[in-house]
């Protein structure tokens, strides 16, 4: 017997939501730096990260359509900054 109750998009819905690393990474963005390092620091601190691999993971967040619906403004900035 197949079960009709359950569609793909709750299934899609399911995985929908971004992980902690990824929402600390966008709060991280919309973070205003006072001196020169301090993102740097914050992002080892926080998230123990390097900065390569944080701006790898930044990147990819950037594009993901989870984080596009969750910070609109923020994400196009950044895609923006990314691409000029």
């Amino acid at each position: 017997m197949v079960d009709l109750g359950a569609s793909s998009s709750d299934e899609n819905q399911a995985g929908a939501e971004l992980t902690d690393t990824e929402r600390s990474i966008l709060a991280l963005e919309k973070r205003r730096w006072k001196y020169p390092g301090a993102k740097e620091q914050a992002i080892l601190a926080e998230l123990n990260l390097g900065p390569i691999a944080y701006y790898q993971k930044l990147n990819v967040l950037i594009d993901d359509p989870r984080a596009i619906r969750i910070e609109p403004a923020l994400t196009r900035r950044l895609r923006e900054h990314r691409d000029s």
